[in-house]
């Protein structure tokens, strides 16, 4: 059986904790995360660099393989029932998570997962309670990058379980929203815009006329709860 590649956390243990999901539209549900390795993006603001950008962090140091039981093990120590698995991204190991998927479902756990929507669900698409979908703007830095796919985007809107989590700097990013939405049929209830930022002031400044935003536009606001409760840091 093939191992999930996991962050690594600085007494060397997998980057498994237990908080409250801090974004988009379960915000503030008691969660277990659970944070993989690697991603096929990069994100010039990306807050978990440390899974993926082997430039500035190492490798060895920066991650572990570990057999889904050894995973579910981990979970199943902690109080929530609802599981985040977030990356990195995780559709890159969709295959590898049917088995801890399988296993803690049938135990009674609920499963989120975080994606940036360049890949399908693949065999994950029914077994997932919720995909929170976050595809990438131009701000992200992404050149040369495949960071919109709309196909990928269709099929994880067609399981009827995602929600498509935006990240917005300026005004000016919402033509892209739209376009991306209308690109892969995504209906506006099903939008949550959320703003750039890791600190509470930028929050604030940038959510109130993101918020206003939405109320015009029928999108779903978001903040990050998270980052106003405890900064910008790991296993929080």
């Amino acid at each position: 059986m093939e191992r999930l590649v996991l962050a690594k956390m600085a007494d060397g243990g997998p980057e498994i904790f237990a908080s409250i999901q801090g974004e988009g539209v379960s915000m503030g549900l008691p969660s277990t995360f659970v944070r993989l390795a690697v991603c096929n993006l990069r994100c010039r603001w990306c807050d978990t660099a440390y899974t993926w950008d082997w430039a500035r962090f190492d490798r060895a140091a920066s991650i572990l393989a570990l057999e889904a039981g050894e995973v579910a093990e981990a979970v199943r120590a902690l109080p929530p029932r609802n599981v985040v698995v977030t990356g990195g991204e995780p559709l890159l190991q969709r295959r590898q998570l049917v088995p801890l998927v399988e296993t803690l479902r049938a135990e009674g756990y609920r499963f989120e997962v975080e994606t940036n929507g360049t890949a399908g669900p693949g065999p994950l698409a029914e077994l997932i309670d919720q995909f929170n979908v976050s595809p990438k703007l131009a701000h992200s830095g992404n050149e040369g990058l495949r960071r919109i796919a709309p196909a990928a985007l269709r099929e994880l809107a067609a399981t009827g379980r995602a929600w498509f989590k935006f990240v917005v700097a300026e005004p000016g990013d919402l033509a892209e929203v739209r376009g991306v939405c209308a690109a892969a049929g995504i209906e506006p209830g099903r939008v949550v815009l959320m703003p750039e930022g890791t600190s509470a002031a930028v929050l604030a400044e940038r959510g109130r006329w993101l918020a206003e935003l939405c109320a015009r536009e029928g999108y779903r606001f978001s903040t990050r709860l998270h980052i106003l409760l405890w900064g910008d840091r790991r296993g929080v």
